[in-house]
């Protein structure tokens, strides 16, 4: 028997047909609907010509239709490929084009893109109108499509059957597509679901599900047969709201989001007392910002994540007991905790052996969430995937007891006078000043040292600080060498929509028309 990401339903349908399945937009159906319509869409899919190992896409908000076209998808033993809500038109097609999708869904919100999308694609038959709208000349209608079309049955794909292509962000180059199977994203749910702490029962999806930080937390859900609460964006009133109304009790977020939801004039006055598990993860948290989330939300269970695309999810995990005082007391807190259930971690040199504990190298991860590997791409394969080992340009190092510290993305860390200073922990002394919401350090060109330490920064309102005392007050937490030379306001920061900074942006103007001066 095969693993495949449809079992979950099967069984929500069979234990539990009446439960609510999902809550988005408006709209609520249980279990017995969803998997209704899912057999329909399928079916519809099916009438226009999706067979297996076709490739889908879909460039859409969170919806409750997002899980249904993803579960038709894997319904028929195709793969889905979802599409990063913030990119171009040429962005799109790209994707589309190098993995031949040749069915799309799309939403209200990225129509205006599609004329273009349609111009620049070679492979796109059929787009698909997701909107509460008309639906637009030369689409198909999203709920006619269901409506018209026969139920058909589950093909049983799974194991490693393609399930998904999951583009990464193309901060250099095109973007590559992560090939993923059903075993694969099974694998990266098994890895959470190991932990020993239960799903549910009602989750809410505020990260975009496009993103596997996001997606997660729809296997997770699923297999744990609950009901899913979705955000089309992430917006922190709205965040509040839904919380309190859906007495919602699981979510994940990144940090961005957190600090948006803890800074928001409006907080204290919402009952959120219903959210007792938090799963945080896909960048960096500082300290201070840890020890507002704990202060404001002393019943919640905080568990830390990592992982990456090519690893289908997370392959290591801080539960909640590092997260207590008796826990912190033991100096875990800073750590991405340790290899999950179905995951082996090393710590490795430039030459892939194994570095010893506390020596700083790459994060090398295998194990059943593993990607099949790229795209079209085996250049990339070879240099990604060696000897069954995913590299994932993560600097890090392991302690003795298996926990792993992460200290930089290897390309984010910067080389000042041959040494290596690493971002995250400049970012973490600026962090504790108390005028500063938001840091991200880059390395910017310097004759003399080949690169210097600069920092980006977002004030708190109201605040001031200049450039001599922020400087000043981090060679209070860490040694000069690490500490900004530069400090640079703005009113807000790059992200990703998976909420990441992207500071391959920040670079752009200090580094256009030359190269990096050193390694």
């Amino acid at each position: 028997m095969t693993v495949s990401l449809t079992q979950s339903i099967h069984r929500a349908l069979q234990q539990n047909p009446h439960r609510i399945a999902t809550v988005a937009d408006g709209r609520r159906q249980t279990y017995a609907e969803f998997v209704g319509r899912v057999q329909h869409l399928a079916g519809g899919l099916r009438s226009l010509g999706v067979k297996k190992g076709d490739r889908v896409g879909i460039v859409s908000l969170n919806s409750d239709r997002y899980l249904e076209v993803f579960m038709a998808v894997f319904w028929l033993g195709a793969a889905i490929n979802p599409a990063n809500t913030r990119w171009s038109a040429k962005e799109l097609a790209f994707s589309f084009n190098d993995c031949e999708t040749t069915q799309l869904f799309v939403d209200d919100a990225h129509l205006p893109l599609m004329d273009e999308v349609r111009a620049e694609s070679r492979t796109l038959r059929e787009i698909i109108y997701l909107g509460n709208g008309a639906c637009p000349a030369g689409m198909v209608e999203y709920e006619q499509l269901i409506a018209q079309s026969d139920p058909v049955d589950d093909v049983g794909a799974g194991g490693s059957d393609l399930a998904a292509v999951f583009y990464t962000g193309g901060t250099t180059g095109f973007p590559k597509g992560v090939m993923t199977s059903h075993d694969s994203l099974m694998g990266a749910a098994l890895n959470r679901l190991a932990m020993g702490y239960p799903v549910g029962p009602v989750y809410l999806h505020a990260a975009p599900v496009f993103h596997l930080a996001g997606a997660m937390g729809v296997w997770w859900q699923f297999i744990a047969g609950g009901t899913h609460v979705l955000l089309p964006t992430f917006n922190a009133l709205q965040f509040m709201e839904t919380v309190q109304n859906e007495r919602v009790t699981d979510t994940l977020l990144v940090p961005t989001m957190i600090q948006m939801v803890l800074d928001h004039p409006e907080f204290n006055t919402f009952d959120l007392g219903s959210l007792k598990f938090m799963v945080y993860g896909a960048s960096p948290i500082a300290e201070t910002l840890l020890d507002r989330l704990t202060a404001a939300f002393p019943q919640l269970a905080l568990m830390q994540g990592y992982g990456m695309t090519e690893l289908s999810g997370c392959v290591s995990y801080l539960p909640p007991y590092y997260h207590t005082a008796e826990g912190r007391a033991l100096g875990k807190l800073r750590s991405a905790g340790r290899a999950a259930a179905l995951a082996e971690i090393r710590i490795v040199g430039a030459d892939g052996k194994e570095l010893p504990r506390g020596t700083v190298g790459e994060i090398a991860a295998r194990g059943m969430s593993a990607m099949t590997g790229y795209w079209n791409r085996p250049e990339d394969d070879a240099t990604t995937l060696r000897n069954g080992w995913v590299h994932s340009g993560d600097g890090a190092y392991m302690d003795e007891e298996g926990f792993i510290f992460i200290v930089d993305r290897m390309k984010d860390m910067v080389v000042s006078g041959g040494e290596n200073v690493y971002s995250a922990e400049v970012e973490n002394a600026v962090l504790k000043h108390a005028a500063i919401a938001a840091c991200a350090v880059i390395g910017v060109p310097s004759e003399k040292w080949g690169e210097s330490v600069h920092a980006v920064v977002v004030l708190k309102p109201g605040q001031s600080v200049s450039e001599a005392e922020l400087i000043a007050h981090c060679k209070t937490h860490i040694a000069g060498y690490k500490c900004p030379r530069s400090v640079e306001v703005r009113m807000e920061l790059p992200l990703s929509g998976a909420g990441k900074i992207q500071k391959n942006k920040l670079r752009e103007s200090h580094w256009a028309g030359r190269g990096r001066q050193v390694a």
